[in-house]
């Protein structure tokens, strides 16, 4: 049998000499000498058999300093791995772009979550009838066959629940592609020459539609824009062997697509207006269900309108009409802080500056008061998750939903009411990423909006602490 290295004494010369101050190479040596296993192995009918023989060391303080040393190096090797994870990780999220950003509570005990995804992805026919926008974009980058391949893996990468889409001129196309994910669709046209609309589509494995219904604004007088509002039931647990606490958890979700024009603040107006008493109505009629909308709405976080949906009222006489929708592009400005007053002009402190006519009341507010209500109050889901300054305004919201060669800002929005908590948020990118790109789409992003994305749990539920 060939001997172990622990056999063998070392040689005389490489003995401590003592003294209080040895080396640590040698003070290891003597504590591997002194803690030896000695190894036998006999063979008997094909077993093996092996003794292990420790010998104890008489000095305390060398044993010492060996597993002190020894709870170095495991700690050593531990921090080497998670620095590797860290390292691994950042090239991924580098890799893909995007990265989640959580709330600090804890919704651990929060079971039931949606992931709400709503993403405008540019339609076919708006792409080809406005070259300007994407001069710096590669042609191969705007053909639809390879935006809708990247796409596909984009939204399929996020797991959503529900997902409201706009700008979509090729309904069958998504349709078929998601269909194999489990996802069924509705879609909503706009009127007129206008080939595009807006899609809904769920899991049908976790959601029911239970109703549906759709707002023309043209029969209103307020263009061909069109917005979908749907109700949906939570499917049970057919796995679980416990009763969930509410069996039947139901609500509405609204998609839309505001009208682009920044000058007609009167049209955007009276659409939200619409649209926003519809999702309330349909709440109450199916016993006041929480409500999440979604969608592009053309305007910026300092604007009047975004003021309308955070605290539910505006006195629209206080604001020019062509900056309702504040669509200024963050790049012509030096501060985005100072957005809101751009948007806004000089309102605050001139009340009376701007005179709006009756028919622009009435298409706005319904009525010739000037005062607009809605009755649901939202809140941003990105407000709720603090993020960082890389990707987020002083507001809370993101730097940048949309990115062409005229404009650079945030109009995408996911808003709740406050039966749902936001759990996470899927951030946008940096400017200076965005800038980098030239322009969207690009090899990695299929539209010249980014999606935005959260994770809801209903308010019941938690959080703990």
């Amino acid at each position: 049998m060939g001997r172990g290295r622990y056999d063998r004494a070392p040689p005389s010369e490489e003995r401590p000499t003592g003294g209080a101050d040895k080396p640590k190479k040698r003070q290891l040596y003597e504590c591997d000498h002194r803690i030896a296993v000695r190894q036998k192995f006999r063979s008997s009918n094909g077993e093996t058999k092996q003794e292990t023989e420790t010998l104890t060391s008489s000095s305390s303080v060398v044993l010492k300093t060996c597993s002190s040393s020894h709870n170095r190096g495991h700690a050593d090797r531990i921090k080497r791995k998670r620095k590797l994870r860290r390292k691994k990780n950042k090239l991924l999220d580098a890799k893909d772009g995007r990265r989640w950003t959580y709330s600090t509570s804890d919704f651990s005990k929060c079971k039931d979550r949606i992931v709400f995804v709503s993403y405008n992805i540019l339609g076919v026919g708006n792409a080809s009838k406005h070259p300007d926008l994407y001069r710096k974009v590669p042609p191969e980058y705007l053909n639809w066959d390879y935006r809708k391949r990247i796409l596909y893996k984009e939204i399929k990468s996020y797991k959503a629940g529900i997902m409201c889409l706009q700008e979509v001129d090729r309904f069958e196309d998504l349709g078929h592609l998601l269909k194999k994910n489990g996802f069924k669709g509705v879609y909503k046209g706009r009127t007129g020459e206008a080939l595009d609309g807006c899609a809904t589509f769920w899991n049908a494995d976790l959601f029911t539609l239970l109703h549906e219904e759709s707002i023309e604004f043209q029969s209103y007088g307020l263009r061909n824009n069109a917005c979908q509002i749907c109700v949906f039931k939570m499917n049970s647990d057919r796995n679980s062997q416990e009763p969930t606490k509410c069996p039947s958890r139901s609500f509405v979700v609204g998609n839309i697509h505001l009208l682009f024009n920044p000058s007609r603040g009167d049209i955007k107006l009276g659409q939200m207006r619409l649209f926003l008493q519809k999702a309330h109505t349909l709440s109450h009629e199916w016993g006041n269900i929480p409500v999440v909308i979604a969608g592009d709405f053309n305007s910026m976080p300092q604007s009047p309108m975004y003021q309308f949906l955070t605290s539910s009222e505006l006195n629209i006489q206080l604001h020019d009409r062509k900056q309702i929708s504040g669509q200024i592009c963050p790049l012509d400005h030096s501060s985005q802080n100072n957005g809101y007053l751009a948007a806004s002009g000089f309102a605050s402190r001139y009340p009376s500056l701007y005179r709006w006519t009756e028919d622009e009341l009435r298409l706005a507010s319904g009525s010739a008061s000037g005062h607009l209500r809605h009755s649901l109050k939202l809140c941003s889901t990105y407000v709720g998750v603090p993020g960082s300054t890389q990707t987020r305004n002083y507001m809370g919201e993101p730097l940048a939903t949309s990115f062409h060669s005229k404009f650079m800002g945030t109009v995408d929005y996911i808003w709740h009411t406050g039966e749902f908590l936001p759990v996470r948020v899927l951030e946008t990118l940096p400017f200076n990423e965005l800038q980098e790109t030239g322009g969207l789409p690009s090899k990695q992003w299929g539209s010249d909006h980014l999606a935005i994305a959260c994770e809801l749990a209903f308010s019941e539920d938690g959080p703990a602490g």
